[in-house]
Protein backbone atom coordinates (compact mmCIF):
# COMPACT_ATOMS: atom_id res chain seq x y z
CA UNK A 1 0.00 0.00 0.00
CA UNK A 2 2.81 2.38 0.63
CA UNK A 3 4.52 2.01 -2.57
CA UNK A 4 1.65 2.52 -4.15
CA UNK A 5 1.22 5.81 -2.31
CA UNK A 6 4.50 6.69 -2.91
CA UNK A 7 4.27 6.48 -6.58
CA UNK A 8 0.99 8.08 -6.96
CA UNK A 9 3.22 11.13 -5.00
CA UNK A 10 6.15 11.34 -6.98
CA UNK A 11 3.89 10.65 -10.46
CA UNK A 12 1.97 13.81 -9.07
CA UNK A 13 5.08 16.19 -8.42
CA UNK A 14 6.57 14.64 -11.86
CA UNK A 15 3.61 16.23 -13.64
CA UNK A 16 3.73 19.33 -11.88
CA UNK A 17 7.57 18.91 -12.89
CA UNK A 18 6.93 18.94 -16.25
CA UNK A 19 3.88 21.05 -16.04
CA UNK A 20 6.81 24.20 -14.93
CA UNK A 21 9.65 23.28 -17.30
CA UNK A 22 7.57 23.78 -20.58
CA UNK A 23 6.27 27.37 -18.99
CA UNK A 24 9.49 29.66 -19.66
CA UNK A 25 7.70 32.25 -18.44
CA UNK A 26 9.11 34.38 -15.60
CA UNK A 27 9.05 34.17 -11.87
CA UNK A 28 5.79 35.79 -11.20
CA UNK A 29 4.01 34.37 -13.76
CA UNK A 30 5.12 30.90 -12.66
CA UNK A 31 3.45 31.39 -9.40
CA UNK A 32 0.45 32.74 -10.78
CA UNK A 33 0.00 29.73 -13.34
CA UNK A 34 0.70 27.70 -10.64
CA UNK A 35 -1.78 28.86 -8.29
CA UNK A 36 -4.65 28.82 -11.43
CA UNK A 37 -3.94 25.40 -12.23
CA UNK A 38 -3.39 23.55 -9.05
CA UNK A 39 -4.64 25.62 -6.44
CA UNK A 40 -4.41 22.47 -4.08
CA UNK A 41 -1.45 20.95 -4.50
CA UNK A 42 0.13 21.72 -1.85
CA UNK A 43 -3.23 20.78 0.00
CA UNK A 44 -3.44 17.26 -1.65
CA UNK A 45 0.24 16.37 -1.08
CA UNK A 46 0.20 17.26 2.34
CA UNK A 47 -2.84 14.80 2.19
CA UNK A 48 -0.68 11.85 0.76
CA UNK A 49 1.81 12.41 3.29
CA UNK A 50 -0.19 12.21 6.09
CA UNK A 51 -2.28 9.12 4.74
CA UNK A 52 1.09 7.50 4.15
CA UNK A 53 2.45 8.12 7.85
CA UNK A 54 -1.09 6.89 9.18
CA UNK A 55 -0.79 3.65 7.14
CA UNK A 56 2.53 3.17 8.09
CA UNK A 57 1.87 3.56 12.48
CA UNK A 58 -0.61 1.28 11.68
CA UNK A 59 1.36 -1.65 9.84
CA UNK A 60 4.34 -1.24 12.45
CA UNK A 61 1.27 -1.43 15.31
CA UNK A 62 -0.55 -4.55 14.15
CA UNK A 63 -0.43 -7.07 16.21
CA UNK A 64 -0.43 -10.82 15.07
CA UNK A 65 -3.72 -12.48 16.23
CA UNK A 66 -3.53 -16.25 17.96
CA UNK A 67 -6.36 -17.31 20.33
CA UNK A 68 -7.47 -21.29 20.64
CA UNK A 69 -10.16 -22.83 22.48
CA UNK A 70 -10.30 -26.92 22.39
CA UNK A 71 -12.07 -29.70 24.33
CA UNK A 72 -11.28 -33.09 25.07
CA UNK A 73 -14.19 -34.80 22.98
CA UNK A 74 -15.12 -38.39 23.39
CA UNK A 75 -17.71 -39.48 26.13
CA UNK A 76 -16.23 -41.09 29.54
CA UNK A 77 -13.01 -42.04 31.83
CA UNK A 78 -10.10 -41.34 30.34
CA UNK A 79 -7.14 -42.46 32.91
CA UNK A 80 -5.48 -43.38 34.95
CA UNK A 81 -2.40 -44.72 33.00
CA UNK A 82 0.94 -45.25 34.90
CA UNK A 83 3.03 -42.57 33.22
CA UNK A 84 2.00 -38.70 32.91
CA UNK A 85 0.30 -38.53 29.64
CA UNK A 86 -0.47 -34.91 27.30
CA UNK A 87 -3.84 -35.17 27.08
CA UNK A 88 -5.21 -33.98 23.37
CA UNK A 89 -8.13 -31.90 23.09
CA UNK A 90 -9.40 -33.00 19.96
CA UNK A 91 -12.53 -30.87 19.44
CA UNK A 92 -10.81 -27.44 18.52
CA UNK A 93 -13.65 -24.79 18.84
CA UNK A 94 -11.56 -21.95 17.30
CA UNK A 95 -7.77 -21.57 16.29
CA UNK A 96 -7.16 -18.29 14.86
CA UNK A 97 -3.36 -18.64 14.03
CA UNK A 98 -3.77 -22.35 13.99
CA UNK A 99 -0.85 -22.68 17.11
CA UNK A 100 -2.52 -25.23 18.80
CA UNK A 101 -2.53 -28.70 17.38
CA UNK A 102 -4.92 -31.10 18.08
CA UNK A 103 -2.70 -34.17 16.72
CA UNK A 104 -0.68 -33.48 19.72
CA UNK A 105 -2.14 -31.59 21.92
CA UNK A 106 0.72 -29.20 21.99
CA UNK A 107 0.51 -25.27 21.53
CA UNK A 108 3.40 -23.29 19.75
CA UNK A 109 4.43 -19.81 20.29
CA UNK A 110 4.16 -18.37 16.95
CA UNK A 111 5.39 -15.15 18.42
CA UNK A 112 7.19 -13.96 21.51
CA UNK A 113 5.00 -12.45 23.93
CA UNK A 114 2.61 -12.37 27.12
CA UNK A 115 -0.19 -15.12 26.77
CA UNK A 116 -2.85 -16.19 28.67
CA UNK A 117 -4.21 -20.15 29.35
CA UNK A 118 -7.20 -21.23 30.66
CA UNK A 119 -8.64 -24.78 31.72
CA UNK A 120 -10.79 -26.55 33.08
CA UNK A 121 -11.94 -30.36 33.90
CA UNK A 122 -14.81 -32.62 35.21
CA UNK A 123 -13.90 -36.13 36.39
CA UNK A 124 -15.90 -38.39 38.41
CA UNK A 125 -15.17 -37.95 42.51
CA UNK A 126 -14.49 -42.05 43.17
CA UNK A 127 -11.06 -41.20 41.32
CA UNK A 128 -8.02 -38.77 41.93
CA UNK A 129 -7.63 -36.28 39.22
CA UNK A 130 -4.67 -33.80 38.25
CA UNK A 131 -4.04 -31.96 35.47
CA UNK A 132 -0.99 -29.82 35.48
CA UNK A 133 -0.44 -26.70 32.34
CA UNK A 134 3.29 -27.00 31.34
CA UNK A 135 5.49 -24.88 29.52
CA UNK A 136 8.33 -26.92 27.66
CA UNK A 137 9.01 -29.17 30.21
CA UNK A 138 8.23 -27.06 33.22
CA UNK A 139 5.19 -27.23 35.43
CA UNK A 140 3.37 -24.11 35.76
CA UNK A 141 0.19 -24.43 37.37
CA UNK A 142 -1.86 -27.30 38.49
CA UNK A 143 -5.62 -28.22 39.62
CA UNK A 144 -6.11 -31.90 41.32
CA UNK A 145 -8.89 -33.00 43.79
CA UNK A 146 -8.74 -36.60 45.99
CA UNK A 147 -10.38 -39.52 45.62
CA UNK A 148 -13.66 -39.37 47.72
CA UNK A 149 -16.56 -41.87 48.67
CA UNK A 150 -19.14 -39.59 48.65
CA UNK A 151 -18.56 -36.93 45.95
CA UNK A 152 -19.96 -37.89 43.14
CA UNK A 153 -17.97 -35.31 40.28
CA UNK A 154 -15.68 -33.19 40.29
CA UNK A 155 -15.28 -29.88 38.31
CA UNK A 156 -12.11 -27.29 38.49
CA UNK A 157 -9.74 -25.43 36.35
CA UNK A 158 -6.47 -23.02 36.69
CA UNK A 159 -5.05 -20.54 34.58
CA UNK A 160 -1.66 -18.26 34.30
CA UNK A 161 0.21 -15.78 32.12
CA UNK A 162 3.18 -16.81 30.45
CA UNK A 163 5.83 -14.57 29.08
CA UNK A 164 6.75 -17.13 25.89
CA UNK A 165 9.38 -16.86 23.27
CA UNK A 166 8.64 -18.03 19.90
CA UNK A 167 9.09 -21.92 19.36
CA UNK A 168 7.50 -22.49 23.26
CA UNK A 169 5.40 -25.39 23.73
CA UNK A 170 2.42 -25.17 26.14
CA UNK A 171 0.30 -28.41 26.87
CA UNK A 172 -1.67 -30.12 29.17
CA UNK A 173 -0.55 -32.76 31.20
CA UNK A 174 -2.72 -35.29 33.18
CA UNK A 175 -0.88 -36.84 36.15
CA UNK A 176 -0.15 -40.72 36.70
CA UNK A 177 -2.50 -42.45 38.35
CA UNK A 178 -5.58 -39.95 37.97
CA UNK A 179 -8.04 -39.33 35.53
CA UNK A 180 -10.85 -36.70 34.01
CA UNK A 181 -13.73 -37.22 31.87
CA UNK A 182 -13.44 -36.55 28.10
CA UNK A 183 -16.54 -34.51 26.37
CA UNK A 184 -16.89 -31.82 23.96
CA UNK A 185 -18.11 -29.09 26.43
CA UNK A 186 -16.68 -29.53 30.00
CA UNK A 187 -13.10 -30.55 29.79
CA UNK A 188 -10.99 -27.37 28.19
CA UNK A 189 -7.91 -25.48 27.49
CA UNK A 190 -7.57 -21.78 25.66
CA UNK A 191 -4.83 -19.77 24.91
CA UNK A 192 -4.91 -16.17 23.76
CA UNK A 193 -1.69 -14.03 22.87
CA UNK A 194 -2.49 -10.51 24.52
CA UNK A 195 0.60 -8.75 23.28
CA UNK A 196 3.84 -9.34 21.57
Amino acid sequence: MGTRMNFRVWLLVWFCGLTLAEDELGESQVTTDIKSCFPNMCKLLKEFKKQEALETRLNENETQKVAFSAATGGNGACGPFTTHTTIIYRKVITNVGNAYNQNTGIFVAPVAGIYYFTFFYHAGGNQPVSLALMKNNELIVTAYDLKSSYDGSDNGGNAAFLQLQQGDHVYMRLLATTHYFGNSHITTFSGVLLQD
